[in-house]
Parts: structure tokens; C-alpha cells; sequence
């Protein structure tokens, strides 16, 4: 993994093995906020999934002037998640960041506003069915992109996905691909531009029926 610093001054990582960064090189932290967190609207006490937890930027950005909120992180990589230890934060986020800093070691840790993020380490394709279903308010979406990891992306993983959602719940993710709105639409999902962020694309928006 080598460290990367955004234009944002937040840092990513590359991934050797994906031959992509964890985020998008114009601000890591910014998309957390902008793609994620102020496109889906995040309110006290929700539950939120975080497909791909990374280095944790999106579900700690949610925590951000919030409290009691559930949030489930499913991540294959413990590599990644012990990389949060020494990463250097940006002052936007510093303070929500510290409390979880060293969730590697139990990856269940609740910070003093009473939100709770619980990492499933292992194949986001697997883990997820250990989760209830019609529980999340919020998805973050946010594996490698399309061409790197397809399966992650196919009609099946978005109607698991789907099926653990209340109705009205909402996704993001930053591709806008043709294909994955296709399997999106197909699992059962009415899908919408999300905000431009970095690129000329839009994000995309999922909202259970």
C-alpha cells in the first residue's frame, strides 16, 4: 500500500493489488462529505451500511455533528483498517476521527456521542448476509471500481443489498456507469444523478421503493 496525498490534504492509499487509490485523488475526505454524507442526508440514530470501509472516511464523516448512530463497515482488508492508526487527518474531520483510530484491534468501538461503528471483516459478497434485513437507513457504497471488482458490482450484490434497506432508504455511490444503474434499476432501486464531485460524471443516488 503506498500513501497518497489528496488535493483536499486529506490522504488515500493505493492499492497495489487493485491498481486503483482507495479515493479519488482531488479530496478523499472531501467525497466522503459530498458524495456520501451531504448527498444522502444523514439524521441522528440512523443505521448506516458502509460497503468497503477503507480507511473509514465515510462513516466517520457521517458521525460528524451527529449522534447514536449504528453504522456496520464490511471491509476484506484488516491492512487497510490498521493503516487509520498513522494516517494524518485534516482538522475538518481530526476530532471525530480520533475515537476510532485503533478499531483494528476490537473493530467495535462507540465514540462519546453514542456512535457505534462495527466492522465484518472478511468478502463483502459473504459477510452482508450475516446482517438483518430492512434495517439501514443509508448505504455507502463504495468498493473499486467496476472494471476492477465487476462481482461487486452485478444485479445480485445490489438486491442483497436492497433486501437489507427500509423502504425509502437511500445509497450512494460515486460511479454512474451505465451497467451498474442497469443492475441497480434491475434489483429494484430508483436511480438518480448524485452530486458532481472531481469529475465531470455525477455520483449516483439509489432509493428503495
Amino acid at each position: 500500500m503506498k500513501l497518497v496525498k489528496t488535493e483536499d490534504g486529506s490522504f488515500t492509499i493505493f492499492s497495489e493489488v487493485a491498481g486503483e487509490h482507495y479515493h479519488t485523488v482531488s479530496g478523499a475526505i472531501e467525497e466522503a462529505f459530498e458524495k456520501h454524507v451531504n448527498a444522502l442526508g444523514i439524521e441522528n440514530g440512523m443505521h448506516i451500511l458502509d460497503f468497503c470501509f477503507g480507511l473509514g472516511y465515510n462513516s466517520i464523516a457521517a458521525c460528524k455533528d451527529h449522534t447514536k448512530l449504528q453504522i456496520f463497515g464490511l471491509e476484506s482488508d484488516i491492512n487497510i483498517i490498521e493503516a487509520m492508526k498513522d494516517i494524518e487527518i485534516p482538522e475538518i474531520l481530526k476530532t471525530e476521527f480520533a475515537p476510532f483510530r485503533n478499531i483494528a484491534e476490537s473493530l467495535d468501538v462507540t465514540d462519546n456521542n453514542s456512535n457505534r461503528i462495527q466492522i465484518l471483516l472478511g468478502d463483502a459478497l459473504q459477510t452482508i448476509d450475516e446482517l438483518p434485513d430492512g434495517i439501514f437507513d443509508r448505504v455507502f457504497f463504495d468498493p473499486f471500481s467496476p472494471k476492477k471488482q465487476p462481482k461487486m458490482w452485478s444485479e445480485i450484490i445490489f438486491q442483497k443489498i436492497y433486501n437489507k434497506m427500509k423502504k425509502g432508504a437511500k445509497l450512494s455511490t460515486y460511479s454512474c456507469a451505465g451497467q451498474v444503474r442497469k443492475n441497480m434499476i434491475s434489483a429494484g432501486f430508483k436511480v438518480m444523478d448524485g452530486p458532481v464531485v472531481g469529475r465531470r460524471s455525477p455520483a449516483t443516488i439509489g432509493v428503495t421503493l
